[in-house]
């Protein structure tokens, strides 16, 4: 009898020795690179938001346990606590498993070399063992303790691991809906978000995207402006070249669109709109009396959305220009001032072909716009980061007639692109958790559901030396980025595609 007494002492003692072993070495090393254990929590789906006081949490909860488990008096207490934090482990791992929206790279931690279906069955076996410990332990004052009576232990352990996959479950869940809705600038990069399908050499970097049409990319070049550059699907080039029929016109600042079987020609500065034909590439029509503009977007063949600066003390406005009616309607409320009205408003327009919808996105603060074809406003939403407030400074000068840059501002938002109920914007701030000498070598792309106005996720766009990223655009199944002279080709991940909305769901819709 005494024998098995001392074999059960002797089992309980490697448990526990065990169990410290794994704890003490696990939070160690997390010590060791504690930035990088933040970073993989901040990216874990489950407990993004919580990263910063989890990884305290974990690693201060890891070493108490281990110390507890070395003696005598607390070792019952420390089993039960480790049993409780593995069984955390356990359902953590579970939920990813099963019920995330994505499956990170690694677990994180010391046995991130495991898959996640090993780091499973491995946490399970240390569950088992702690609920091995616990039954066969027995302590010197057996009746004084509830705990260690093994009438209560099952319903102990019942009741623990009910309680720790319970805690797991709303932590999953409250995460979720904060991340999505009220995020705390914690970025999500899922794995495949984007996988590079080729890389074409252009040549030239001033090429621009123009539109796309029957799975044809049309590529425009600013020192090359009558010109198009079509890409298929198998990378096929074609140049093009657009016969101009106002010879006499001098332009000087042009933009090609080409959208819905037209292309269009603009420049804001005359002002001038043209307009032909994508079977013939002649530009053979003008929208007469257009008025100036710093950015515009066609809506139809005889509508445009523009942006110019004839606002109240010449604040930018957008406003809709319709050649076929001669009128011209502005949304004087629908761009909010904060310091100047020019370069606080200063941004990407974008118009929406499927959802006939007109996009303004800021440079210099979180936020972006949506409005419908008139222009009147459906809603206004914020990009994850925290800069509400444009930081420029602004100098006027020759009697306030003149105004420029005091100091370089910080922009926030850079190139963006939209795409069914998605919109793609390249950020320019690291988010928390987020290694800023990353930033030098990637750049970051934020997509937004515009459907439900919450954040999706993240990817990052490797970048090319001395090769920044110029412009992106976005189709059903490919993101395109144009790097200096390359363009990169990107297919859209799973995660993506299923959270874009196409065209023929959105005429089921309506």
């Amino acid at each position: 009898m005494k024998l098995q007494e001392n074999y059960k002492k002797l089992i309980i003692e490697l448990i526990c020795f065990l169990y410290a072993l794994l704890f003490v070495y696990a939070a160690v090393s997390k010590l060791v690179d504690f930035e990088r254990f933040k970073v993989q929590l901040a990216q874990s789906p489950v407990l993004s938001i919580y990263a910063e006081w989890i990884s305290y949490f974990v690693i201060g909860f890891e070493l108490i346990i281990s110390g507890m488990l070395l003696f005598s008096a607390t070792r019952i207490i420390g089993l039960y606590a480790a049993f409780v934090l593995m069984s955390m482990f356990t359902s953590y791992i579970f939920i990813v498993l099963h019920y995330s929206s994505f499956i990170p790279c690694s677990c994180g931690g010391i046995l991130e070399k495991m898959s996640w279906n090993t780091h499973l069955i491995f946490n399970s076996l240390f569950v088992m063992l702690a609920i091995v410990a616990i039954i066969i332990h027995k302590n010197k004052r057996q009746d004084d303790f509830p705990i260690t009576k093994n009438s209560s232990k099952i319903w102990i352990l019942l009741a623990s691991a009910i309680m720790a996959t319970t805690a797991v479950v709303i932590l999953f869940l409250s995460s979720e809906q904060a991340i999505h809705h009220k995020n705390p600038f914690v970025r999500r990069y899922p794995k495949k978000a984007i996988e590079l399908d080729k890389t074409i050499d252009l040549r030239w970097n001033s090429y621009y995207f123009a539109g796309y049409e029957k799975n044809i990319l049309y590529l425009a070049n600013y020192t090359d402006p009558l010109h198009l550059l079509s890409i298929d699907s198998d990378g096929k080039q074609k140049r093009i070249k657009l016969y101009l029929d106002y010879r006499n016109q001098s332009f000087k600042s042009i933009k090609i669109v080409v959208q819905d079987g037209w292309f269009y020609l603009f420049d804001g500065t005359l002002p001038r709109i043209y307009r032909g034909n994508t079977k013939d590439w002649k530009l053979t029509a003008e929208l007469k009396r257009t008025p100036k503009f710093s950015l515009a977007q066609p809506m139809d063949s005889v509508t445009i959305a523009f942006r110019n600066n004839t606002g109240n003390e010449r604040a930018n406005v957008i406003g809709i220009f319709s050649a076929e009616k001669d009128t011209v309607l502005y949304s004087q409320n629908l761009l909010t001032r904060q310091i100047d009205g020019i370069f606080d408003t200063d941004g990407i327009l974008l118009y929406n072909q499927n959802r006939k919808q007109i996009h303004y996105i800021y440079y210099y603060r979180n936020e972006f716009i949506t409005a419908d074809r008139n222009g009147e406003l459906m809603r206004r939403s914020n990009t994850i980061d925290t800069n509400k407030q444009a930081k420029i400074k602004v100098a006027y000068l020759k009697n306030n007639t003149e105004r420029q840059m005091a100091a370089p501002p910080l922009k926030v938002n850079s190139i963006s692109a939209v795409r069914n109920n998605l919109l793609f914007i390249n950020s320019k701030v690291p988010g928390r958790f987020e290694d800023e000498k990353f930033w030098k070598k990637s750049s970051v792309v934020d997509v937004y559901n515009l459907d439900n106005n919450s954040y999706v996720l993240s990817f990052y766009v490797q970048e090319i030396p001395n090769q920044k990223i110029q412009n992106i655009f976005v189709t059903d199944d490919h993101l395109y980025v144009t790097a200096g002279t390359n363009l990169m080709v990107f297919n859209l991940g799973y995660l993506l595609k299923s959270e874009m909305k196409r065209e023929s769901e959105l005429k089921t819709d309506r």
